[in-house]
This record gives structure tokens, sequence and C-alpha cells, in this order.
């Protein structure tokens, strides 16, 4: 067996299943569970009628570079999206099977060239980017993004030597958990490390459709345009219908950006075999070509944030994120306490923040924080948060 599978961390949530272990929710009332960020939003009619309608493409094999149809219309959707010059669909864009699969399998590729390689991670983070660094046989470098600096890495404490190490930079944006969005300045000054010390930056923006306000979040390729990069040198996005079009069951997504690093890609994962199936491909066509159920989407998203902020202000530290649908409110008690008072008394399910980060010198940054998932219907979110209020007011 692979020795380096004895040094994955358990999932957050195999976590939270043995912390919770043994307690009993509070029975009086239905358990609400604001863990997972798993979209409930009914999905798009008009990706499912066409899903219903193109099964008989489970009769052929699907190419692993997706069908052009596809590759068109998320580049089409990419230009609109991000004020992009071009995208070529044949050479800059790859369809994947859900990002999850997509961040583990670029770290594989990517990571090997330089002696003592590091995959530096924003911290809390996905824990794929950990995984995918674990099992490519990296170091982790964690940079932290807390309460102490408004949730935001600041990437000026990097030294060129940590850099030089450098073969992956994840970047989440927005953020997952603080909603956090990074800035032009901020790719300007990455973009330059990874020209300088030869690093790829992988920008996972699976949240960036859902926002509140007219600015949509800024995207990595976006930011590559403005600042002339337009060949997208060492500049990948990871994009996602999971939350964008409540499809997480879909697995669809895809990778941009530089075409040197995709046609490596394209053969690792021609022999991984995870080709996206022709009636998903086609379902993805119709949902990257509308963008009304989008914009629907964030008109729900922003009334249940507005509603569960006005219970949950007036009682604790938290505000609405930049965008993301994700709440990170910083506690006084312990999150695992939190966690598991609220469960027992109130039947309110969430997830320590401790759980999603890892402790440098001597502090994990998701510690005291819990993430509280709105995913769910309004009426349920609101229940959550008169609950969580009352909770609160008890102590």
């Amino acid at each position: 067996m692979n020795p380096l599978i004895h040094s994955l961390h358990p999932y957050p949530f195999q976590k939270l299943a043995e912390l919770i272990e043994g307690l009993t929710p509070n029975p009086a009332k239905p358990l609400i569970k604001l863990t997972i960020g798993e979209p409930q939003h009914e999905a798009p009619a008009v990706v499912v009628d066409t899903l219903a309608n193109s099964l008989n493409g489970i009769s052929k094999y699907p190419s692993t570079k997706g069908e052009l149809p596809l590759r068109r219309a998320i580049s089409d959707w990419a230009q609109r999206r991000f004020s992009l010059d071009n995208l070529n669909p044949d050479t800059e864009i790859l369809p994947v099977s859900g990002t999850r699969e997509a961040l583990f399998a670029i770290t594989q590729t990517l990571v090997g060239e330089k002696q003592n390689a590091l995959v530096i991670s924003p911290n809390p983070f996905y824990q794929i980017y950990e995984g995918a660094g674990i099992l490519a046989g990296a170091d982790l470098f964690f940079l932290p993004c807390g309460s102490d600096t408004q949730y935001k890495v600041d990437y000026s404490l990097v030294d060129d030597a940590t850099w030089a190490r450098c073969e992956v930079l994840f970047v989440c944006s927005p953020n997952n958990p603080s909603g956090t969005i990074t800035t032009l300045d901020d790719y300007a000054y990455l973009i330059d490390k990874a020209h300088t010390h030869n690093f790829t930056i992988v920008a996972d923006e699976c949240y960036s459709e859902i926002y509140f306000g007219e600015q949509a979040p800024l995207g990595l390729l976006e930011a590559c345009q403005r600042l002339g990069h337009t060949d997208y040198k060492q500049c990948l996005i990871f994009q996602s219908l999971s939350k964008r079009s409540n499809l997480p069951g879909l697995r669809s997504g895809f990778v941009a950006g530089d075409a040197a690093i995709l046609t490596p890609f394209l053969l690792y994962r021609t022999y991984q075999g995870c080709a996206m199936p022709i009636h998903h491909q086609e379902a993805s066509v119709a949902a990257w070509n509308d963008e009304a159920h989008v914009i629907k989407n964030r008109e729900i998203y922003t009334r249940k944030f507005d509603s569960v902020l006005e219970i949950l202000s007036p009682i604790m530290p938290i505000s609405k994120p930049e965008a993301g649908f994700y709440l990170w409110p910083e506690l006084i008690m312990t999150d695992e306490d939190f966690c598991t008072a609220l469960y027992q008394e109130e039947s309110v399910l969430v997830l320590p923040g401790s759980y999603l980060g890892r402790e440098v010198d001597g502090k994990n940054p998701g510690s005291h924080h819990v993430r509280m998932a709105l995913v769910a219907e309004e009426s349920e979110c609101v229940e959550a948060a008169k609950r969580i209020r009352d909770f609160l007011s008890r102590r």
C-alpha cells in the first residue's frame, strides 16, 4: 500500500460524526444541518430536461477532452463572465467530472519536478488541497487567513526561498469558508512570483457565481486579461456547476488557462479514466448557456442571508461574506463545545472551524469559528438562526 495514505487526515465530516457520536439532538425539534455545502435549491428545469432527453449518450464512450459543443459553451460563458478577449476551446479548456477530482488530479500532474516541493494552501482550506499535496509527495505550507488578517492571506510574508520550492499554489476565491475575494493587486503579485519561481496558480473559483450586489468576484483569468497576461501562463481556474446551478450530483465543471499545462493534464486524465458522460456534457451545455437560473439563485441566497443576519447580528459578531454561501462567525467558546451544545439543545448541527484548518506555530486559524452553510430553504435557515439566537441568549 502507498505509505502516504497513512499521512492523510480524517475528513472534517468524519471528525464531526465522531464528535457527536453518542450525543442526542433535542427530540422536540427536527434536526437542521448547516454542515455540508450541498446546494438544496431546485435544479434548473432546462438542465433536467436536457439530461432526460440525452440519455442515449450512455451507449457511447465519452472523450476525455470533452465534446466540442461543451468546450465552446464553456468558452463563451467564461469570455462573457470574465471579459476575456479569447479562451480557446481546443487548447485552453478541459471539462472535468466535478472540480474535486480535478483539483486532486492537477496536483499529481504538476508536483515532482523540484526537490523538496511545496504545495502552498490557505489555512483554513478545502481539504482536497492538503490530501492532493500529501499523495503527490509534496510538503504542505499553510498561509493563515484568520480574523487577525480579516480572513485574507498576506502573500508578502512568504519569502523567496519558499516560493522557489513551490510547485502548486492553491487560491480559493471566493474563499471557503470565509467568503473573501482575492484582489487584482494580490493576483498581480502572485502571477509575478509564479513566473519568477516557476509554479502554477490553481484558482478554485467554485463559489464565484454566488455573490451579493452587482459586482461579480474577480477571477484569475480576468486578472490575467487586465494585467496583459493573455496567454494565462502558469494560471488555471477551476469552475463548477455544483454551486452555480445547484447541480452537485451532475459532477460537472471545467479547468481553463495555460494550454502548456492542459496538454499534459489531458494525457494524465486519459490514463486516469475520468471522462464526463455524454449526457452529462449535453446537460452541462444547457447550464452554461443559461444565466436566468443563476440570477434567480443569487436572489434566493441574498434573501436568506438578509433574513438570517437580521436574527443573528444583534447577538453575535457576524457579517455577510463577500461571496459564497457560508457564514463563518468567531466564537467566545470553543468551536467543538459550541457545536455539541447547539446540537444537543437546539438540534442544529454546524461544522467546527478547527476541522477545516491546521495548527501552525501553535495556532489554528479555524479555531473558535464554526461554518454554517445556508444551503437549505429559507424557512429552514431562518428557523436554525432563531434556535442559534435562543441558544446564545441563554449564555
